[in-house]
């Protein structure tokens, strides 16, 4: 009995088998006749391929041949060259992305250049030995060069296709994702780009220039339109309304009315933003040459009152007031400074930015306490800082030279004597005497203490003191007195100190026991 079964079993098995191989073949020889049960598998075989497909309904996929684009490799870092060309020949997909494409095609120069491929960090980080892994939002590479740091991310997916973990991705109850390691294809991760100007990929493998979104024709039209929908977007990430109005401003581009409609109500959002993300974005707003512009569309779209809450409230329909016309000039004078390839600070722009805060803070606690100027505006300037970096944290290596430039306001119409000597030596006379400057075309009345102190300058010869400051001798203790008055003889100044012991480097198999 046990052989008889066993033999059933591996009758059994012979016919499935059989029946197995039997099955696709009746399709080829009796076409007139399909089997019924095929039918039923064509459902199943293209049933986890809809989810890919039908986003590219929506936005075809428009590839153009080496010959058809403006991009070449002579305007591309030799550093990102050198990137995409080593994960191309391990095996691995290598497209140049997002700002790096979009600039050379508009006929700029390219800031930075980022890469996506389809290696996951770990395996990014194998290739590369000068590669390290950031991010706890999304992980990166940075592969670093000196200076130069190559951003290469791994293709992003769609984080509601998976089964979420905390250590994959997390969504807030607001809908603002707080992790999102989720890895996909390139059509994917062409749909979790933030604007269809970014959506451009640059394919080292044959040089061909990839729009997922229609980019290339918003570039020529001057629109800067969002992917997907504007408000599920702005939720998932509200930094992207700070970047739409950055690149608005940058590019001159015009935000399309559908990706404009949601920032107004979703401004507030901002406020869920950790401070010193929103410090980054700020330098990237305000400092990159086109302020003033950034600043017009911050106040339109009502995101201005949200990172500088205090300098909000002084704001007037008119947009007239002296200090609207100050903060103005001051942005306007920092976009020549860039535009002339100078340098231009934090310190500066938090300094003209807060003033009219401070300024109007410190008559206030003067009239209500009748304190001293010095010590009513040491009041001011802390209330003012300490509630800014509540939604921008203001490192403090700024606030202390913010503190020196508003405190020197004071000092400077006060140069008589030896005054003007001691004030020419501050370490931050330069940048006080240009903000004085620029209060003189609010002020008028300081025209005459500006015009002293550029005779002044003209006259002497600036140096900064950390370069004139030679260090006192340390004060004597009192042994080091008494050791001086006492007299040392001859035996005891012929002594030599004893030599140190000499280190040895220790033979191979000696193990260290320090």
């Amino acid at each position: 009995m046990p052989r008889c079964t066993i033999f059933s079993h591996i009758a059994n098995l012979y016919r499935k088998v059989l029946g197995k191989e039997e099955t696709p073949a009746k399709p080829q020889t009796t076409q007139t006749n399909p089997p019924a049960e095929k039918p039923k598998r064509q459902p199943r075989a293209t049933a986890p391929q809809v989810n890919k497909v039908a986003p590219a309904a929506d936005s075809p996929r428009r590839i153009l041949t080496r010959d058809q684009h403006s991009i070449s490799r002579s305007m591309i870092s030799e550093n990102a060259l050198k990137v995409l060309y080593r994960l191309h020949k391990a095996g691995y997909q290598g497209y140049l992305v997002g700002g790096g494409v979009r600039d050379i095609l508009l006929g700029k120069i390219p800031k930075d250049f980022d890469v996506v491929t389809d290696a996951h960090p770990e395996q990014i980080r194998k290739l590369f030995n000068n590669c390290r892994l950031i991010g706890r939002r999304f992980r990166l590479a940075h592969i670093v060069f000196g200076r130069d740091i190559i951003e290469v991310a791994t293709f992003r997916g769609h984080h509601h296709q998976v089964n979420t973990s905390k250590n994959i991705a997390e969504q807030s109850e607001e809908g603002m994702l707080l992790r999102d390691n989720v890895y996909g294809t390139i059509e994917e991760d062409a749909e979790r780009r933030d604007f269809t100007v970014n959506a451009l990929y640059y394919n080292i493998k044959d040089f061909s220039l990839h729009d997922f979104h229609g980019g290339l024709n918003d570039l020529a039209a001057g629109k800067l339109e969002l992917i997907g929908d504007p408000e599920t977007r702005y939720r998932e990430d509200p930094v992207r309304m700070l970047r739409a109005i950055r690149f608005a401003a940058k590019l001159g581009l015009t935000i399309s009315e559908r990706s404009a409609e949601p920032i107004p109500r979703l401004a507030p959002l901002l406020q869920d933003i950790p401070s010193a993300r929103l410090f980054e974005e700020t330098i990237k707003l305000f400092l990159a040459g086109h302020a003033l512009s950034t600043y017009h569309l911050l106040r339109k779209f009502g995101l201005f009152q949200q990172l500088f809450p205090q300098a909000g409230k002084l704001l007037t329909p008119e947009g007239n007031s002296a200090y609207e016309r100050f903060l103005e000039k001051a942005l306007a004078g920092s976009d020549k400074r860039v535009a002339a390839d100078q340098p231009v600070t934090p310190t500066f722009f938090y300094a003209t930015l807060l003033w009219g805060v401070v300024a109007l803070r410190q008559r206030e606690i003067s009239n209500e306490s009748n304190l001293p100027f010095q010590d009513a505006m040491q009041m001011a300037m802390n209330e003012a800082i300490e509630q800014q970096i509540h939604t921008v944290a203001i490192p403090r290596r700024f606030t202390s030279d913010v503190r020196e430039i508003w405190m020197l306001q004071e000092r400077l119409p006060r140069y008589s004597g030896k005054r003007a000597e001691k004030l020419f030596a501050q370490p931050k006379f330069r940048a006080a005497f240009d903000f004085l400057e620029l209060r003189t075309q609010v002020e008028p009345r300081f025209r005459d203490v500006v015009a002293w102190w550029q005779d002044y300058q003209q006259t002497h010869e600036f140096i900064r003191p950390e370069h004139t400051h030679t260090p006192r001798p340390a004060a004597p203790t009192a042994t080091a007195a008494v050791n001086r008055e006492r007299p040392q003889s001859e035996e005891h100044n012929a002594r030599k100190r004893p030599r140190r012991r000499r280190r040895y480097p220790q033979q191979a198999g000696q193990r260290n026991h320090d």
